[in-house]
């Protein structure tokens, strides 16, 4: 029976239902030739087949990193040694996940990454294990076209939308948990905001004097009184700290340099970022929009 592998190298991975099927298909392959111990050699990118996980783990490794170039002959998974590659079988129609829509979005989120990685560079993070097993895991038993993480992503969204305090949003995820015994769900909105965070969707916390004088940020970050008026960076009671320092004022400061990656990195996006500079009028002395005006032209300047 010949094994499809045009799969291995298709290079916008989440996009690719093709390419999610076959990595399926490669890891049920695979899961008889685990080790007494759970683990099996990871024919990612990065790893090529000389660092071994598990194979829960082998799944995320692949579809982030993409699979090895000239692993042609599946010995380490299943492929017998004597057998020739071809094209494809169909594999199982049964037992896999349907591709879950929050997969296009990481692939968004990584592309860059991927990019690199086409090229030879190697991938030097790990911050989106969690997001992958998120992605991996059902929210009920049986629901398995929606993850945990498409629905958490959901709830957030209604949370913003709606103008949910975090405190009312904790005891909606309580009496989720008490609904429903087994949704796989975090258990605070903290937990969800860390989640959130790994998805580019985070901002950085900057103190504040409580005059509007200065940030403590940069050279002040260490510093606990301000530079220019001196006073304090907590809040005091009776002239002394309270148990655990509050600052007087949180700049939450969201970088606009990932967010910039994050719109270019998705083709819909990118063509109306692109928009002003290909959009302009090719009729002389026409003015459709303000990128036809003098005043734009200048900007570009």
């Amino acid at each position: 029976m010949t094994i499809d592998k045009s799969w291995t190298t298709i290079r916008r991975r989440g996009s690719s239902n093709e390419f999610w099927n076959g990595l399926q298909h490669f890891l049920q392959m695979a899961k008889p030739f685990v080790n007494d111990r759970g683990f099996i050699k990871c024919p990612c990118r990065r790893c090529l087949n000389n660092a071994s996980h598990q194979l829960e783990d082998l799944e995320s490794h692949i579809f982030r990193n993409g699979f090895m170039f000239c692993y042609n002959k599946w010995i380490h998974h299943g492929e017998p040694a004597t057998a020739n590659a071809g094209t494809t079988v169909a594999g199982p129609s049964g037992g896999i996940h349907e591709r879950d829509e929050m997969f296009d979005v990481l692939d968004d989120i990584i592309s860059e990454d991927a990019d690199e990685d086409v090229v030879g560079g190697p991938l030097s993070n790990e911050q989106y294990d969690d997001l992958f097993a998120a992605l991996r895991s059902e929210l009920y038993t049986g629901v398995s076209s929606f993850s945990s993480l498409n629905f958490l992503v959901k709830l957030m969204h209604l949370k913003v939308l709606n103008k949910w305090t975090n405190k009312s949003f904790d005891e909606l995820l309580k009496l989720l948990k008490l609904a429903f015994p087994k949704i796989d769900l975090v258990e605070s909105h903290y937990e969800a905001k860390k989640l959130m965070m790994k998805m580019g969707l985070g901002y950085s916390s900057i103190h504040v004097c409580k005059n509007d004088c200065a940030l403590f940020w940069k050279e002040n970050s260490l510093k606990d009184t301000c530079p220019v008026c001196s006073e304090s960076r907590w809040k005091l009671q009776s002239g002394k700290r309270l148990g655990k320092n509050v600052p007087h004022k949180v700049l939450r400061y969201f970088p606009v340099g990932p967010r910039l990656k994050r719109l270019f990195a998705t083709s819909k996006t990118a063509k109306l970022m692109r928009w002003h500079s290909t959009g302009k009028s090719k009729e002389n002395d026409v003015m459709r929009h303000p990128v036809d005006g003098k005043s734009w032209q200048e900007f570009d300047k």
